[in-house]
C-alpha cells in the first residue's frame, strides 16, 4: 500500500503538467465523433425506501454505492497484486550497471575485457558529443526536458504518425527516454499492458529521483546498441575504433538510431548496415524538423561514408588475463564481468610478445625429442611483478589443450631444480659451500619399503667434492645425503616459507624430495626463487598494479610486502655457486647455454628421471625467468640434456632478450663476507673460516648431463 501512496505523491506534479499540456494540444477535427450531450438527471434525497400515497418504491442508491465501493476496492487490490506487488525498487537505479572489466598492461595497452551478457563501458555525460545528444533527443524524445516521465504529446504524435504511415517508416514509439531507461534497467521486452503500466509508473518515479542530465547519462550507458554491445562508449569503440568524444556528426547520428532496433541494425552485416544507414537518415530528418540542424548540412552528412571496423575481439596474453581474473576474485572483486573495473597489470606486453615467440619457436624445434609443450614466466624480482606469463606454446592449439595454463595450474615435478632450497637449508644450519661431501653410491634402508639408492644422472660419481661443486654440477647423491642431515620436514618448512604450498601431505615425501619428487607449480617456484635474487627477502608475486572502479576511483593499489626468509650471506653464496661457470664445468662443460657471457646470472636446471619434466630457472638482481617443457598428457620425452636442449634454450634466449643491452648487475657482497684463494681456488668465507678448509684433489674429467 505504501508503494501506491508513494506513487500518487510522485505523480502529483507531473499530472498537473500533463493536464496543462493536454489543453494546448490541437487535434485534427475528424479524429473523434461528436456525441449529443445527455441531460443531467437530478436525484432526490437519499433514502433506501421511498413511500408515496399510491406505491412503495426501493431506492437503489445505497446498495449501488456499496457495490461500487466493493468494486473499486477489488479493483485496487487487483491492481496492487498485478502491478505494485512486484514493482522494482526505484532506488536500485543508483546501483552500478553491468559494466565490462578491462585488463591493461603496465603501459596502458588493452589486453582483454571481461563481460557477462552485456559488454558495456561507462562514460560521463560531459564526454558525449553534443551532436550525439541532440540526435538522440530528436529521434527518441523531443520533449525530454519538458515532461516528467511521460509525454502525452509524444504518445499522440506517435499514434497519429503510425496511423498515417505504413511499412518501413512506421518506426515511432511513444516511450520517453525515462521509460526506455527503466525498461532496460528494471523490466524486460515483454509486450503487455502490465509491463507498460509498470514502465510508466517507474518513469515518473525516476524523474523524482534523478535530474534530467543524470537520467540522460544513465540512458547513454545502459541502452543496447546491437548484439552484446551496451552503452555509447562501447559502441563507439567496437564500431568505429574511437573514443565516444571523438565521434563526428555522421557517426553520432548513426549511433543515435541504433537503440530503436539493436537486433536489426547490426552494422557488422550487410543487411543490418543498410537498415542502420536508413535509420540514420531518418534521425537527420528529425534533427532538421526539430531545428537542431539545417537542411543543407543534414544532406551533406547523409552522403558521408560510414566506416565500420572489422568485428574482432582479440585477446592478448590470454593465460595471463585469466590468471588476473582469478586473482581479482581472490582480492574480493566478485562478478568481475559486470563491475566495470579498470585493471592496470604488471605485464609488459613487449616482453610478453617476445616470450611467446621464443617458447613456440623452441618447442617446435624440440619436437624431435617428443616435446610438445612449453611454458615460461618472467618476474621483476624486486617487486614480485609478473612481466610475462606464457602458459603454453599456443593458447589456441587444440592438439595439446593450449588453453590449459601450465604456469599457474599444473603440478609438475621440478627434478633437480628444487636443490637450491635443500642447500640453503644446509647453510642456515651452519654449513659452508667450501665444506666437502662424498659423491659416491649410498643405500638407505627404509622400514616397510625397498632400500633407497639414489644415483647421479650420468651414473658416474666425482668422489670428494665441495658443496659448491655439488650444487653447481647438480649431483644427486650429495643432495640426498644433505637432505638426510637436514630433515625432510625442515626442507618442507623452508619451502613453504619461500612460497611453495603444494607439499601439504607430508607423509608422501621422503629423501627423494631432494631430487624433486614433490610436485610444484611453476608460478610458486618462480616466487620462491626470487628469495635468492633478493638476497633473502621474499616479495609476493603480484600481477596487478592498480584497480579503479567504473567512476575512475582507485579501489586497490599494489603494496610490495617484504618478508625476511634467509640471510644475505646464505642466499648470496647460493647465487655465487649457481653463477659459477667453473663450478658447474665438471658436468655441463664451460660453454653451455647456462652461461651468458659478460653477465652475472644464477641458473639451475632440472629433469625428472622419467623424462616427463624439464626445467630451467635463472635470475639476476632484477629478473627471474622460469621455464618448463614437457607434455600435457604426462608422456615422457625421448631425451633431454639440460644445458643443451629442452628448457635451457628457451631460458637462454629469454634472459638474453632481457639483459643483453643492459649493464651487468652483480649482487653486492654482504657485510662480513670476503673472498680468499685457498687450495688454488677463490672461495667466499666469513669469520676467518678459511683457516679450517682442507684441500681436496681435482675433480674428474667433465661428463655432460643435467
Amino acid at each position: 500500500m505504501k508503494r501506491i501512496i508513494n506513487f500518487f505523491i510522485y505523480i502529483g506534479k507531473p499530472l498537473l503538467t500533463i493536464i496543462k499540456g493536454l489543453s494546448k494540444i490541437k487535434l485534427p477535427k475528424d479524429i473523434f465523433i461528436k456525441r449529443k450531450k445527455r441531460k443531467n438527471i437530478l436525484l432526490k434525497k437519499n433514502k433506501l425506501i421511498r413511500i408515496s400515497k399510491n406505491k412503495i418504491t426501493f431506492n437503489w442508491k445505497y446498495p449501488a454505492l456499496f457495490l461500487l465501493t466493493l468494486l473499486i476496492t477489488g479493483l485496487l487490490l487487483w491492481i496492487y497484486q498485478r502491478i505494485f506487488s512486484d514493482l522494482p525498487n526505484i532506488n536500485e537505479i543508483y546501483n552500478p550497471p553491468k559494466l565490462s572489466t578491462k585488463i591493461y598492461d603496465r603501459k596502458g595497452l588493452l589486453l582483454y575485457q571481461f563481460h557477462e551478457d552485456e559488454d558495456r563501458s561507462w562514460v560521463n555525460l560531459s564526454q558525449i558529443p553534443p551532436d550525439l545528444i541532440s540526435a538522440t533527443l530528436a529521434i527518441e524524445d523531443k520533449d525530454f526536458y519538458e515532461h516528467h516521465g511521460l509525454s502525452i504529446r509524444g504518445i499522440i504524435r506517435a499514434m497519429i504518425f503510425n496511423f498515417k504511415n505504413t511499412g518501413e517508416e512506421k518506426l515511432r514509439g511513444g516511450s520517453t527516454i525515462s521509460q526506455q531507461l527503466v525498461k532496460n534497467v528494471f523490466l524486460n521486452g515483454e509486450k503487455s499492458w502490465e509491463r507498460k503500466i509498470k514502465e510508466a509508473i517507474l518513469a515518473i518515479m525516476l524523474e523524482n529521483k534523478l535530474s534530467k542530465n543524470e537520467i540522460l547519462e544513465r540512458y547513454f550507458n545502459q541502452v543496447p546498441y546491437g548484439g552484446n554491445i551496451y552503452g555509447v562508449a562501447e559502441a563507439a569503440g567496437r564500431y568505429f575504433g574511437k573514443k565516444v568524444e571523438d565521434l563526428n556528426l555522421a557517426e553520432a547520428t548513426f549511433l543515435a538510431g541504433l537503440p530503436a532496433a539493436p537486433g536489426s541494425y547490426s552494422p557488422f552485416n550487410e543487411e543490418g548496415f543498410k537498415l542502420a544507414k536508413s535509420r540514420q537518415e531518418h534521425v537527420l530528418n528529425e534533427m532538421v524538423s526539430a531545428k537542431m540542424l539545417d537542411f543543407e548540412k543534414a544532406e551533406t552528412v547523409k552522403k558521408m561514408e560510414i566506416k565500420i571496423i572489422e568485428e574482432k575481439r582479440n585477446i592478448l596474453a590470454p593465460h595471463f588475463v585469466f590468471y588476473v581474473k582469478n586473482y581479482l576474485e581472490k582480492l574480493g572483486f566478485t562478478e568481475v564481468g559486470r563491475r566495470g573495473l579498470r585493471v592496470i597489470t604488471s605485464l609488459d606486453y613487449d616482453i610478453q610478445k617476445e616470450a611467446e615467440k621464443i617458447v613456440k619457436e623452441e618447442v617446435d624445434k624440440a619436437s624431435r625429442l617428443k616435446i610438445s609443450n612449453g611454458a615460461s614466466v618472467i618476474l621483476d624480482v624486486k617487486t614480485g611483478e609478473i612481466l610475462a606469463l606464457v602458459g603454453s606454446k599456443d593458447y589456441f592449439a587444440t592438439d595439446i589443450d593450449g588453453k590449459f595454463d601450465v604456469v599457474t595450474q599444473a603440478l609438475r615435478q621440478p627434478g633437480s631444480s628444487i636443490k637450491p632450497i635443500n642447500y640453503l637449508l644446509a647453510l642456515k644450519k651452519g654449513k659452508n659451500l667450501w665444506d666437502t661431501i662424498e659423491d659416491k653410491p649410498v643405500r638407505y634402508k627404509i622400514a616397510g619399503q625397498k632400500d633407497y639408492t639414489p644415483q647421479n644422472y650420468t651414473g658416474k660419481y666425482l668422489g670428494t667434492v665441495t658443496l659448491r661443486t655439488a650444487l653447481a654440477s647438480s649431483l644427486n647423491v650429495p643432495s640426498v645425503k644433505l637432505l638426510n642431515e637436514n630433515g625432510v620436514d625442515k626442507m618442507i618448512d623452508l619451502a613453504e616459507e619461500m612460497g611453495i604450498n603444494t607439499w601439504t601431505d607430508r607423509s608422501r615425501f621422503g629423501l627423494s624430495l631432494a631430487l624433486g619428487a614433490g610436485e610444484v607449480k611453476i608460478i610458486e617456484m618462480a616466487g620462491a626463487y626470487s628469495v635468492f635474487a633478493n638476497l633473502g627477502n621474499k616479495v609476493e608475486v603480484n600481477p596487478i598494479l592498480q584497480v579503479d572502479n567504473y567512476l575512475g576511483e582507485m579501489v586497490y593499489k599494489k603494496e610490495t610486502k617484504v618478508e625476511k626468509i634467509a640471510s644475505e650471506i646464505d642466499t648470496f653464496l647460493i647465487n655465487s655457486a649457481l653463477s659459477d661457470n667453473q663450478a658447474r664445468a665438471p658436468i655441463f662443460g664451460t660453454n653451455s647455454l647456462l652461461q651468458i657471457k659478460g653477465k652475472t646470472v644464477a641458473v639451475k636446471t632440472g629433469t625428472t628421471n622419467s623424462l616427463k619434466d624439464n626445467w630451467c630457472i635463472g635470475w639476476t638482481p632484477t629478473y627471474l625467468v622460469a621455464v618448463w617443457v614437457g607434455n600435457n598428457d604426462n608422456s615422457p620425452m625421448s631425451w633431454v640434456a639440460s644445458g643443451i636442449s629442452g628448457a635451457t634454450p628457451i631460458w637462454n634466449r629469454t634472459m638474453r632478450f632481457l639483459i643483453d643491452e643492459k649493464k651487468n648487475e652483480n649482487w653486492g657482497t654482504p657485510k662480513g663476507l670476503y673472498k680468499v684463494e685457498v687450495c688454488g681456488k677463490n672461495e667466499w668465507f666469513h669469520d676467518g673460516n678459511e683457516k679450517k678448509i682442507k684441500c681436496i684433489s681435482p675433480t674428474p674429467t667433465p661428463v655432460l648431463s643435467i
